[in-house]
């Protein structure tokens, strides 16, 4: 029986000494860790302190640069273009008995090309650039380049103007 408890005892000693000697090995191995992350550290903010600063001035002057730019856009008023629809009755008329025929010495006063007055009355009828490109088979940027000459030649800067001002001259119905 003596020998069992002399086993028991020396395990038990045993585990003691294992004990200790694992709590010293992990208090040796958490200082050394702690002691590489310092140096880890004082050698990233000594050695790329410039690179350091610089990002932390970027970021501050971006941040400056957006709370400026909202402070200074939120002060003014958007302005917005309002479009005011009407209604407008036209009055019935009785059918025409011979068709409309633009006034010649006007067209060739203003210089407008027939093919930029075919343009025009399809612009009067409400017609988008698209839409006449389609019903005339041409590109939709050929349609814009008669369009803008149509109206520089009329003194138009809007559709609307355009067409007002084809029917003073007599070139639309």
């Amino acid at each position: 029986m003596k020998a069992w408890v002399r086993a028991g005892v020396d395990i038990l000693l045993h585990n003691a000494i294992m004990k200790r000697h694992v709590l010293i090995f992990g208090v040796v191995g958490g200082v050394l860790i702690a002691t590489l992350q310092y140096t880890e550290y004082r050698f990233i903010v000594i050695e790329h302190s410039v690179e350091l600063y610089g990002a932390l001035v970027a970021l501050l002057f971006s941040a400056f640069g957006i709370w400026l730019g909202l402070r200074i856009t939120r002060g003014r008023e958007t302005i917005r273009e309002t479009v005011v629809v009407r209604e407008v009755v036209v009055p019935a008329q009785a059918p025409a008995a011979e068709p409309f025929a633009p006034d010649t010495a006007q067209q060739q006063t203003t210089g407008i090309t027939a093919r930029e007055l075919e343009i025009l009355n399809l612009v009067a009828l409400g017609l988008s650039n698209r839409e006449i490109a389609r019903q005339l088979f041409v590109s939709e940027n050929t349609v814009k380049t008669h369009c803008a000459r149509a109206f520089d030649k009329l003194g138009a800067a809007r559709r609307t103007q355009a067409v007002l001002r084809g029917k003073e001259l007599g070139l639309l119905p």
